[in-house]
Parts: structure tokens; sequence; C-alpha cells
């Protein structure tokens, strides 16, 4: 079911992606524009924010309304603009293994002794206008007014709420370590994570749908409860993974000091010289590749990677008991249950 849905959105993107410059005339604004648009939004990814919402939609429908896809698609390209700022404010230079947005820009204007910006200031506005495309697609679905107007917003606050939680995490950054508490930590990957890519995605489509608010609340608490697993299990691969599989360095979570469960768990369980390392990580101050490794041990000697995992499982199994309450189609019910466990696989 899984794959079938996402087949049909990747079809969709490839459309859109073809359709835009009819759409919005880019070409004549800036084949730059348009070409590095396009490129990014066709890179490899998982397109689990459209599969859920058309999940959260066929739950309660037989078959999908004109252009739920095209509304589905809305979501991956909130993600995409995301991603572009996301990687200026991480001062990332790689995304899903290939050049960040800023990076690609960056190399364009390499040589221009005479222009007072650089391609981090081009890629913010390329995220400006990615979100304006987001809201338009999600608009092409014809379902009730009503119904699809509840929708949109819940598309709206899925990008306020986003973006809120990027505001707290990086006014965490800032807190000292050992003042860092689990809530503090759960709170970003609410906000930033389990809303708008699970919750959201799958409540949005129930509205859509016409479920009512008890379904809609069932499906809300199903998201949160698999997004902070999730955001738990790509805190893992992010920090112990392969570079191949994730995209970019393994040390770059550590690099950027991130506050993640592991961290937490690890400062929290270590002694005197394990505390001093991983405050030394977050002081600021240069850190050699080889502290950095360090810290990744003391996450696995610490019991910290043990924690997590079973946070994961404690969170999944959560997640299962609320989606088993759902009066979702049945069929639809076993494929949430199914998808859970496997993009939880550690």
């Amino acid at each position: 079911m899984f794959l079938g849905i996402k087949k049909r959105a990747e079809k969709e993107l490839h459309d859109f992606s073809r359709q835009i410059d009819y759409d919005y005339q880019l070409s004549r604004l800036s084949p730059l524009l348009l070409n590095n648009i396009r490129e990014f939004i066709l890179r490899d990814g998982k397109r689990v924010r459209p599969i859920l919402f058309v999940i959260g939609y066929l739950g309660f429908k037989n078959k999908p309304a004109p252009g739920l896809y095209r509304s589905a698609i809305s979501l991956e390209l909130l993600h995409d603009f995301m991603l572009v700022h996301d990687d200026i404010i991480d001062k990332s230079s790689m995304r899903r293994g290939k050049p960040a947005m800023h990076s690609m820009l960056n190399k364009y204007i390499t040589g221009n002794k005479n222009i007072k910006f650089n391609g981090e200031d081009l890629a913010i506005v390329i995220g400006d206008v990615m979100y304006a495309m987001a809201l338009d697609a999600f608009l092409a679905v014809k379902e009730n007014p009503i119904r699809k107007e509840l929708s949109f917003k819940k598309l709206i606050s899925a990008a306020l709420y986003t973006g809120s939680g990027e505001f707290i995490e990086l006014l965490l950054g800032a807190k000292p370590i050992e003042l860092t508490t689990k809530n503090d930590i759960y709170k970003v990957y609410d906000y930033k994570t389990a809303n708008y890519t699970f919750a959201s995605p799958l409540t949005m489509g129930a509205i859509l749908a016409g479920a009512n608010n008890l379904e809609i609340n069932k499906l809300f608490k199903y998201g949160m409860s698999l997004g902070r697993a999730f955001q738990i299990r790509d805190d893992i691969i992010g920090t112990l993974g392969k570079e191949k599989e994730i995209g970019k360095s393994n040390l770059t979570d550590l690099k950027e000091a991130k506050k993640t469960i592991l961290i937490w768990y690890a400062y929290n369980h270590s002694d005197k010289p394990g505390k001093a390392l991983i405050n030394k990580v977050f002081s600021g101050k240069k850190t050699k590749n080889a502290e950095l490794k360090s810290i990744k041990e003391l996450i696995v000697n610490s019991g910290s990677l043990n924690y997590a995992k079973n946070e994961i499982k404690r969170l999944l199994k959560n997640s299962k008991e609320i989606i088993k309450l759902s009066n979702m189609q049945e069929s639809y019910i076993q494929s949430l249950i199914d998808f859970s466990e496997n993009i939880l696989t550690v």
C-alpha cells in the first residue's frame, strides 16, 4: 500500500516540477531559480509526509478526491523549504548526499567580486519561493470547502510550529548541558519532527476526509508518539550510523553540538572526565575529531544507546495501542502499524 502511494506521490512531484514554469513563469524570472528548485525537490526522499496525508484521507474515504496527490506533495515542498533553511542555520554543506542549496549557489557566484550577497542569501529566498509553492499546491484538491479550509489551516500551523521548534532548539543550544532536561529535548522533537512529519500530515488527510474530532485526536496522538521515536532513531543514525547511509559526516551532529536524548543521557550517566569532554564540545571551543569520536564511545559505554533504543520501543508500543483504537478502515490501520515498525528499525 505505502509503496503504491509513494509511486503516485513521486509521479505527482515530477509532474509538478514540469508544470511550475508554466504556472509561475520562473524561466522568465530566473532560469537559475527554476533549475535549482527543480533539482532540489526531485532528490530522492522517503516522502513520508505525503504518504501519511493520503493514508489519513483514504482511511476514511473509498477513493482519492481529484487533486488529492497534488495537495499531498504540498507537504513535501514544505519539507524542502525547511531543509533549505535548516542547512543554512546548521551550516551544513550537504543534503541527501548532494550539495546543499546554498552550497550550489555559492559555487555559481564564485569569482564575482562585485556582489554583496552570498549563496546563503539566495537560498533563503529560494526557500521562501518553495514555501509559497507548497501553499499553492495544497489548494489543488477538490473537496468539501469547509474541510479543505480546516486542513489548510493545519498545514499552516505545521509550518508555524516547525519554525517555533527550530527557534527553541537554537535557544536550547545556549542552555548549559547540565541544566538541560529530557523535557527540553522532547519539546524540540515534538515541534520540529513529530508534529509536522507525522501528526499533522495524518490529521490533515483525516480532516479533509471528514473524520470526527475523536478520530483526529487519535491520529494526532499516534503521530506524536511515533514522531518522538523516529527522531530518537534519527539521532542514533546521525551519530552512530555509516556516513554513506546518512549522506553526510556522522560527526556533523556532534560538531553542531546538538542536544539530543543520547547526549542528555550520556552526560547524566558519565563520570567527571566524561562530563568534562561533553562540556568541552558544548562550550563552543574547537574540538578535534578524536574527541568527537570519544563522545560516540561514551554514548555506548554510558548506556545511552540502550536507553534510547528502549525509548523507541516504548513509544512504538504506545503508538500501536493508540492506532488500534481508530475507526479507520482496518487495512489502513494495519498499514500504519507496519509502517511504524519499518521506519523505526535501527
